[in-house]
């Protein structure tokens, strides 16, 4: 039985400050046996990898296949319950731009006392999320709230290359 891509009910913030809060744990320990630039590596490593995979599993349940569009109808299991806040710039059938100008997941994350390393849970996702669903997915992003940014700038484009 294939597991479901999300758990009914729990939003995305949910789920990752539940991840957060076994990789906090992770993160510690490989610090204090391995160093810090390991346990770094380590946890942007592992959760580039699950990127990925979530990526495969969200393009293998899109109807008609990964596209833009099926990209964006899944855009609310990430901004449920206010996690984020958008403002979108442009949207067309090749483009999705918009700005995060309030980001739970930061304020979970440094309210956790992750702070330092919510760039690597969260951020770190975004793009090999996009690997992973559709190699034509191509994210840019210059800025973050995570690392101190007044918003985070994201912009999308589908290649057909």
């Amino acid at each position: 039985m294939a597991q479901p891509l999300h758990p009914e009910g729990l939003s995305m913030l949910e789920k990752r400050k539940i991840e957060a809060e076994i990789l906090k744990e992770v993160y510690e320990t490989l610090k204090a046996s391995h160093g810090e630039e390991v346990a770094r590596k380590t946890i942007t490593d592992s959760v580039r990898r699950s990127a990925i995979a979530q990526g495969k599993q969200f393009a293998a349940s899109a109807p008609g296949g990964p596209s833009l569009q099926a990209f964006e109808d899944v855009m609310p299991l990430w901004t449920k319950g206010g996690a984020l806040e958008i403002e979108v710039k442009e949207q067309t059938d090749k483009t999705f731009a918009f700005n995060v100008t309030r980001c739970r997941y930061a304020e979970t994350y440094k309210a956790m006392g992750l702070g330092e390393i919510g760039h690597l849970l969260s951020c770190n996702r975004d793009g090999a999320f996009c690997e992973g669903y559709d190699p034509k997915l191509k994210l840019e992003r210059t800025q973050t709230i995570m690392q101190g940014a007044s918003h985070c700038d994201f912009r999308y484009r589908y290649e057909d290359k």
